[in-house]
């Protein structure tokens, strides 16, 4: 059981990069995910606060790649599916290290740790697995969430017009090491931007990508010419 249980770790984790170094000869040509928005940017120092009341900082994600995406615990429509969605990532990528989820209330006012708890413990009891070892729900001012969802190029605010008396982006974003965001392409060659987190099928490209990502990072440097001397 050990035994293959060491194999099908090399494989997820060794294999992959192998490969990449393989058709790549190491740095030509690599695989690469698109750096989204405009030059040089990326996501701005944030401090919110968790479901167990802990602040959650740009440092506390340090050599971690995530996701984001905004909801609240009252939402009627598609937060629950939304939710769901970020579970299904979080079961799929589980044996992956160094994989970080965020998920930020745009209702604040309501939304308390104590509130975010029990809404975990109502997705649980709804078959929803959410493990709080890598995925974080975010409470905290409700001008710099706000502020938060427009730096992830999305956006938030209240609105009566919608359902929950909220608006806010549906998308899950994906947040290399430095700061960036990130995105493959689609089959236009245009760069996706950000995964539609109530479609399934963004969600498997969503984990294709990540892994992709991932395969940067395990990728050699390519030398520079003093090093060749």
């Amino acid at each position: 059981m050990k035994l293959k249980k060491i194999i099908l770790l090399f494989l997820l984790l060794v294999l992959p990069g192998l490969m990449y170094f393989y058709v790549t000869r190491g740095y030509n040509n690599f695989i690469k995910l698109e750096i989204i928005g405009e030059e040089g940017h990326h996501i701005e120092e944030f401090s919110f606060i968790n479901q167990d009341g802990d602040t959650i900082t740009n440092a506390s994600l340090a050599g971690s790649i995530y996701v984001a995406n905004f909801f609240f615990t009252s939402c009627p429509s598609i937060c629950p599916t939304m939710t769901r969605n970020m579970s299904y990532l979080q079961d799929k990528l589980s044996v992956y290290p160094d994989i970080r989820f965020l998920s930020h209330t745009v209702d604040p006012d309501n939304d308390t740790p104590e509130k975010l708890n029990s809404y975990i413990d109502l997705k649980r009891k709804q078959n929803v697995s959410i493990d709080l070892s890598n995925w974080d729900f975010l409470t905290g001012d409700k001008d710099k969430l706000y502020q938060a969802a427009v730096n992830y190029l999305g956006s938030a605010s209240k609105d009566s017009k919608e359902p929950g008396g909220f608006s806010h982006s549906q998308n899950f974003v994906l947040i290399d090491k430095q700061g960036r965001i990130r995105s493959g392409i689609d089959k236009n060659g245009n760069a996706v931007g950000a995964y539609d987190g109530i479609i399934e099928a963004q969600m498997k490209d969503l984990i294709d990508d990540i892994k992709v990502l991932m395969a940067e990072y395990k990728k050699p440097k390519k030398p520079k010419k003093d090093d060749k001397d």
